[in-house]
């Protein structure tokens, strides 16, 4: 069983337009065909029952999504950075606080690793092009795009992808100053961290990309390969 958060926004079907819990398909269909069954997470308006949320998982997909509100890591918003969504952001790490406390695997998604990074008490890069000077961490509005990445091959992603991989890739902010127990084990060229580890936990691990929109599916099969030893 397999949590995965989900969106809150505004959507349209049938003749309703109504805010949802929404989330792309791929990731449900990446946890699917990885084995594992995908279990909805929205951000509900109050935590209770989140423990019990984690206790009856046996691992979480950390979605990717809106950026994480500044104010949590003690930054003035950027021009750049959208609008908070307080709700999804106090869920989503309530939800992961006590993932970590229960030794629960999980993995981090675009948005993931930024959460996770700030629930360690790290910071975030903003706004990526005026740190690397280019826009190909998110080439252009709704299109994802590619890039290599470096991993240090004696981490948990190593062991999953080998030294190099090409990612699809789609963000526009990153990690800055790493949290507590985080270790970088990715960069991109331009030297942005693209995923990062929580030393000591079975299996916490994030990344700044998007496995979910590509064909490679070993992160998610590690995933569900750990939780099934749950």
């Amino acid at each position: 069983m397999i949590g995965i958060t989900t969106y809150q926004e505004p959507a349209r079907w049938g003749v309703w337009v109504r805010e949802a819990a929404v989330l792309p398909v791929p990731y449900i269909r990446s946890v699917e065909r990885a084995g594992g069954v995908p279990v909805l997470l929205p951000p509900t308006g109050t935590l209770r029952g989140v423990r019990a949320v984690v206790e009856g998982l046996d691992g979480i997909v950390l979605a990717g999504g809106s950026d994480v509100d500044p104010e949590l890591y003690g930054a003035e918003r950027h021009p750049e950075t959208g609008a908070p969504q307080p709700q999804r952001d106090r869920y989503e790490l309530a939800l992961l606080r006590a993932a970590i406390a229960a030794d629960l695997p999980f993995l981090g998604i675009c948005r993931g690793l930024q959460l996770l990074n700030v629930a360690r008490g790290g910071g975030l890069v903003q706004h990526l092009p005026d740190v690397v000077g280019h826009r190909r961490h998110a080439p252009d509005v709704g299109v994802v795009g590619r890039h290599r990445v470096r991993i240090s091959p004696t981490s948990l992603t190593g062991k999953i992808l080998g030294d190099v991989a090409d990612v699809p890739t789609y963000h526009h902010q990153a990690a800055d100053r790493l949290g507590k127990g985080l270790a970088a084990v990715a960069w991109a060229d331009d030297q942005v961290v693209e995923a990062v580890e929580l030393q000591g936990h079975r299996f916490g691990l994030a990344v700044q990309w998007h496995p979910e929109e590509g064909e490679d599916r070993r992160l998610f099969e590690a995933l569900v390969a750990e939780a099934s030893a749950h």
